[in-house]
């Protein structure tokens, strides 16, 4: 299995981000073909109270890395990608992996 993660960083405004995430860019995110598993995370501060370094984080599965390639590199990929600089103030950070265990 492989998995994307998405790292959001904290945006200028949290209210309009959060509005334009549920209201727009998942929708378009719910179209990259092969997702097997959508997972998302808004974190919350350490245990010592110190802000998280990250604001939000999207966890998208697919069943290969061949299956994630093609999916990003597909039409709804791109227009996923193409989506978040109309959004994501605080900037993206994406990691690719293999899922282990």
């Amino acid at each position: 299995m492989a998995k994307l993660t998405v790292l959001y960083g904290h945006p200028t405004d949290t209210k309009a981000f959060e509005d334009y995430y549920a209201q727009t860019h998942l929708p378009i995110a719910g179209r990259i073909p092969s997702v097997t598993r959508l997972e998302l995370t808004v974190f919350a501060p350490g245990p010592d109270g110190s802000p998280p370094a990250y604001y939000r984080m999207a966890e998208l599965y697919f069943p290969d890395a061949a299956s994630m390639q093609a999916a990003l590199a597909s039409p709804e990929g791109a227009a996923a990608a193409n989506d978040l600089p109309n959004f994501a103030s605080g900037g993206v950070t994406m990691l690719a992996g293999a899922v282990e265990g």
